[in-house]
């Protein structure tokens, strides 16, 4: 290719097409200016969403990642611009979600000096980004970008942050056109298979009487949901879900038995220790699905597959550790394993599951209460979409509450934040998710304390068009902050009296309709309607104030100690 003379800027956005982002999403500012400029000549090959902060256009991002599988791309400019986006780094990082922010950085002659809207943003998010780097010559800017999108995707993906003086932005050089990476010297993306590891971990599971499956987003992010369900079905093994990994597999699998966790279900929380062989597929064995370490599973022989060989023997110690992207490794598994009929094994799990539904969630799907519940919202939402929706929580019990109860058809459709639990996350996601599956229903589930953590987001809703619909879960408190005063506090409620503003007419000043639903006589209904509207509507839905999530594993205890109320 013949050179051509382009700025700092349209290399920016050359790269940006040549990557396949067609969806940007950000806010101008004065350091990212030439970068901006030269967007308004890419308009018929980029699409750009301007957010209305710059965490909301990280966690769209997100959102837009997670839903698309794609890497996501965020502008942002200097100082205030670039730290906003501090937040969304650090829950894209411990989330494993691809992600390139660029951002704009005073001249190069100034960096030091304190100079307006100027803040080392390469030290203040070295922890929370996969690579980071800044750029002050425009002649960099193709390979780093290159090399930055290769980062971002590959291996165990993560967000990589991209600083660029506006000196490079603004400076002109001879561009040779685009070539994307696919190797850097010193990073391996995907450790080398052994293959005595799989011949051990093939034995361990060819001698289980009481094997289980535990499974994460890995299983997404390998894209190996179609290898996942041959490996269980094969072997006849239960398998149960980390938050993330919640809808690698349909929610109605015969062998799917419910989630792990603090509030996971009861069966496979007891089970993990009483099994005797441990798969775990790509999930990092995270506090909230462990409980206390010292009481996990110490019955059982461990084997753990994962991509990064830092996560093995990280928390738990394995018995086989498979090195590897769990597309290559499950399908080498399966080969070597013995099909087998486990189903006395997966009535055990069924009796447990029989349990919970008397005990628990019987009460809170079908309530006999006057109050309206989360899970019987989440039931009606279910029976609605059948399975089909792409449902974006926030953080806390509604969170809990809709991974616990939303069934799901398809992969790709749970998004929410897991490792930082990030309020706010959800409506900035929601619209991200939708610009990644413009086709699928996108439902954000959202608690009365999140919503206006970033409330301002629908401003991008108003100005783009999107269609997102929005529930709010109204219990009028911060709900799992009380849950835990009054179980732990002696209902020392201290400062969770959450109020809210009239939620349907913020929504109208936006221009987007919504209604208000407090008798349950009309919850089917206006469930029906929201899915059913033109454009995105918002639905707030008052349930009960002190109503708890259950199960819950008491912080302290082990996953067998989980109590049903």
């Amino acid at each position: 290719m013949a050179t051509k003379k382009l700025t700092g800027a349209q290399a920016v956005l050359e790269a940006c097409i040549a990557e396949g982002a067609e969806t940007i999403f950000g806010y101008p500012g004065g350091a990212i200016m030439p970068i901006y400029d030269a967007l308004y000549d890419y308009n018929d090959k980029l699409k750009h969403i301007l957010v209305r902060h710059e965490q909301g256009g990280i966690h769209a991002g997100q959102g837009y990642a997670r839903t698309s599988g794609k890497v996501g791309v965020v502008f942002a400019t200097s100082g205030p611009g670039a730290t906003n986006l501090v937040t969304g780094l650090a829950d894209a990082m411990i989330d494993s979600t691809p992600l390139v922010c660029i951002t704009g950085q005073v001249f190069a002659h100034l960096l030091g000096t304190d100079a307006f809207q100027e803040t080392d943003i390469i030290n203040i998010t070295m922890p929370v980004t996969k690579w980071n780097y800044q750029i002050t010559d425009a002649t960099e800017i193709p390979g780093i970008l290159a090399k930055a999108f290769y980062l971002a995707r590959s291996g165990r993906p993560g967000p990589v942050l991209i600083d660029i003086s506006k000196n490079a932005q603004i400076q002109s050089f001879d561009y040779e056109g685009y070539t994307p990476c696919n190797h850097i010297r010193s990073y391996r993306p995907k450790p080398v298979i052994r293959k005595n590891y799989i011949d051990e971990a093939v034995d361990l599971i060819n001698n289980a009487k009481k094997p289980l499956v535990i499974f994460g987003q890995g299983v997404i992010l390998g894209k190996a949901e179609k290898e996942f369900k041959k490996f269980i079905e094969k072997s006849g093994m239960p398998a149960a879900w980390t938050i993330l990994g919640l809808s690698a597999l349909p929610t109605n699998h015969p062998q799917n038995v419910g989630m792990l966790g603090m509030h996971g279900n009861y069966g496979p929380n007891v089970l993990t220790n009483e099994c005797d062989v441990l798969i775990a597929v790509g999930m990092r064995f995270d506090d909230r699905v462990t409980g206390r370490l010292d009481k996990y599973a110490k019955q059982a022989k461990v084997i753990h597959l994962d991509i990064d060989p830092s996560e093995i023997d990280k928390n738990v110690k394995a018995t086989v550790g498979v090195w590897g992207d769990c597309k290559e490794t499950l399908p080498l598994l399966t080969l070597g394993i013995q099909e087998k009929d486990r189903s006395d094994w997966l009535k055990v799990f069924a009796e447990y599951t029989q349990k919970e539904y008397d005990q628990c969630i019987k009460d809170e799907v079908y309530p006999s209460s006057k109050e309206m519940t989360m899970g019987e919202v989440i039931r009606i939402v279910n029976e609605t979409t059948k399975g089909d929706a792409v449902m974006v929580t926030d953080v806390g019990q509604h969170q809990m509450v809709t991974c616990r109860y939303a069934k799901f058809n398809e992969s790709r459709s749970n998004v929410t934040s897991g490792g930082l639990g990030t309020m706010g996350f959800a409506l900035p996601a929601a619209i991200g998710a939708k610009f990644g599956a413009p086709d699928r229903t996108v439902i954000g589930v959202i608690g009365d304390g999140g919503i206006q953590m970033t409330i301002q987001e629908l401003g991008t809703i108003m100005q783009t068009g999107v269609d997102v619909k929005i529930m709010i879960l109204n219990n009028q408190f911060l709900g799992m902050v009380r849950q835990w005063q009054e179980l732990f506090n002696e209902k020392r409620y201290s400062f969770v009296d959450i109020q809210s503003p009239n939620y349907v007419m913020v929504a109208k000043a936006y221009g987007i309709e919504g209604a208000k639903v407090e008798d349950r006589k009309d919850l089917v209904k206006a469930i029906e309607t929201m899915l059913a509207h033109k454009g995105s509507y918002l639905l707030e839905v008052m349930v009960g104030k002190e109503n708890n999530v259950f199960p819950m594993v008491p912080q302290g205890c082990s996953v067998s100690e989980i109590r049903l109320k």
